[in-house]
């Protein structure tokens, strides 16, 4: 094991001592245990992550990169010998053009706060994971991190321009631009974005903002006898051309697990909820009209931003309620909007086969479902019957021409499913990309694929 003696000096701290980093062994992924790190680097510029990198390219030390570690794949879990590098307290909004509607944020700015930052000046930053609150930027722009407005306004990638990237050797590169157009080169720029630190180390992004909305959407929510009536809705309302500004569902397991943990008031007959906003009172009255068409038991429209507000505090709450329940195997399958009704419809098929609770929640406007698997707290490995009902909930996804991750990437949680949606061609030009990028295959290795 190579000897931290070496390491050279920094602006920000070097951690070595086991019982400090062994916090750094996981991330938000309870099924990944992680190991304890050789050091944990708190980077404070791009040279220190720089000088940290090309330390571990000469001593063919693995690095792992992280953000807030709020990842849900395991893809910011550490690697037995290597060095974590923690980008969490590069947390610096460096610029905001109004009038280019860009800003320039280090990768450790946490998602609200940017969002927050440029409201200020009447502009928004419109990617919101539902941990928008706690996750950075960084880490957004690792797995290509989507949220409940992504129905109308896009994900991450779609909001970045440009970035810096310190390169598993220690250099820096900058990639894109601040322009709207550009096309010199090939496009390295979205070739990152969704690589889960796997080919470079993102230290800045320059995202594209958007002027925030000087009406507040009118919200729509509905109560449902199942979720596949629900989902049936979601189907119809893509069908009408109207764009929703979100259309999030909840079956009804998730809404006893958040009710658990912060009352809201179920009623018994609730099997489903779907939350809805149209950007104009026109866009809302559709939404109505086809949940009501779709077999809601009763439907709520508000132009209250404070009621709003609310109502996705209940659907903000889902993934913290699920760890309320026990341990969690969190998925995050994407499905054709068409065929959402099949697929909810096929995971509680497979609960019930295996007994297994499963809890989902759904992006619905974009067919990205999270059903999360939830074992008891005091088992520490993932039981069998989780994996075997994981296994045909993936299955079932790509059956229904579906992906195996949406947002929150395949990390070390689904690199064993790889091969079931990308053929061994596609696998084999990954690992030439890899090469290129990373030929002592040290940043990340085994992640994504």
């Amino acid at each position: 094991m190579a000897s931290m003696d070496t390491f050279p000096e920094i602006t920000g701290s070097v951690l070595t001592d086991p019982d400090v980093t062994a916090a750094y062994a996981v991330d938000h992924c309870s099924p990944v245990h992680g190991a304890v790190p050789l050091a944990v680097v708190l980077a404070e510029t791009t040279e220190d992550v720089a000088a940290a990198a090309a330390w571990c390219y000469a001593n063919d030390v693995v690095i792992v990169p992280r953000g807030a570690g709020s990842g849900l794949a395991g893809g910011a879990s550490a690697i037995e010998g290597c060095v974590i590098i923690s980008l969490a307290k590069m947390n610096a909004i460096k610029e905001i053009s109004v009038a280019d509607q860009y800003a320039i944020a280090e990768a450790g700015v946490i998602n609200a706060d940017l969002d927050r930052a440029v409201r200020a000046h009447g502009l928004m930053y419109p990617p919101d994971p539902s941990s928008f609150e706690i996750c950075s930027i960084g880490g957004n722009v690792a797995t290509n991190a989507g949220g409940l407005r992504c129905v109308m306004y896009g994900v991450t990638r779609e909001y970045v321009l440009g970035l810096t990237v310190v390169l598993p050797d220690g250099r820096i590169i900058t990639t894109g631009r601040r322009t709207v157009k550009g096309v010199t080169g090939y496009d390295l720029t979205q070739l990152l974005v969704g690589s889960e630190g796997t080919l470079g180390i993102v230290t800045e992004i320059t995202v594209k903002l958007r002027p925030a909305p000087v009406i507040p959407p009118t919200t729509v929510a509905a109560s449902f006898p199942d979720v596949v009536s629900a989902a049936a809705a979601v189907a119809a309302v893509v069908g009408t051309g109207v764009v929703p500004a979100l259309m999030e569902l909840m079956d009804r397991r998730t809404l006893e697990c958040v009710e658990a943990l912060r009352p809201f008031g179920l009623e018994d007959e609730t099997r489903a909820m779907l939350i809805g906003q149209g950007s104009t009172p026109a866009d809302a009255a559709v939404l109505a009209r086809e949940f009501e068409a779709a077999g809601a038991h009763y439907t709520v429209v508000s132009d209250d931003p404070v009621e709003a507000a609310e109502l996705l505090a209940v659907r903000r709450a889902a993934f913290h309620a699920y760890e309320h329940a026990g341990n969690i195997f969190s998925e995050d399958v994407g499905v054709p909007r068409s065929r959402l009704p099949e697929m909810f419809a096929r995971i509680e098929a497979i609960a019930a086969k295996y007994h297994v609770d499963i809890p989902t929640c759904a992006h619905a406007g974009d067919g990205n479902l999270h059903p999360t698997l939830i074992y008891p707290k005091d088992e520490r490995e993932v039981p069998q019957a989780i994996w075997d009902a994981a296994d045909e909930v993936f299955q079932a996804a790509l059956e229904l021409g579906g992906t195996l991750t949406g947002e929150h990437g395949v990390g070390v949680l689904k690199a064993r499913w790889v091969g079931e949606e990308l053929s061994d061609d596609v696998l084999d030009l990954h690992r030439g990309i890899k090469a290129v990028w990373d030929p002592k295959n040290l940043l990340n290795p085994g992640r994504g694929f």
